[in-house]
């Protein structure tokens, strides 16, 4: 299986504290997540991120097909990064790490993700296709939402 990444870095003028608080609480990650993607959480226990948390979805990734999603919050270190694996979902590796760091002018936050497609040769044509473009646009809308949220002018 081909693996791929995507890093993204975000400076956010916000306290840390702030920031910790938004993004380890998964009910806020439809505010981060493009609409068209039908994202919508089915089922978690209303806490923010803790090793073991399991949360799951329903979103609409490409040609508006409705998947289950399950990810699991498997490392916490408050105030500094949490990181999500999918259990069961379109991917066939998911794994997300969200590090936050301190900056006199507020957060700077880093995600790094790695993923691979099931169906081989398949799945890498999907990829180079769609996939890679997809998740890029995903990450845009992200850093847009975040910045009318957070960065104020």
């Amino acid at each position: 299986m081909k693996i791929y990444s995507i890093k993204t870095v975000q400076n956010v003028t916000a306290s840390l504290d702030e920031c910790w608080s938004f993004f380890s609480s998964p009910r806020n990650l439809q505010k981060i997540t493009p609409s068209d993607m039908g994202f919508e959480i089915t089922d978690y226990d209303e806490r923010t991120v803790y090793p073991g948390q399991v949360i799951q979805y329903k979103v609409r990734p490409l040609f508006g097909i409705t998947l289950s999603w399950m990810t699991v919050i498997t490392a916490v270190k408050e105030n500094s990064y949490f990181i999500d694996e999918q259990r069961f979902g379109p991917y066939a590796l998911w794994h997300h790490k969200h590090f936050f760091e301190a900056t006199p002018e507020g957060v700077k936050m880093t995600d790094v993700v790695h993923y691979g497609l099931p169906l081989g040769f398949l799945g890498r044509i999907m990829n180079t296709l769609v996939v890679k473009s997809k998740l890029k646009e995903i990450f845009e809308f992200r850093e847009k939402a975040v910045d009318a949220m957070f960065n104020k002018k």
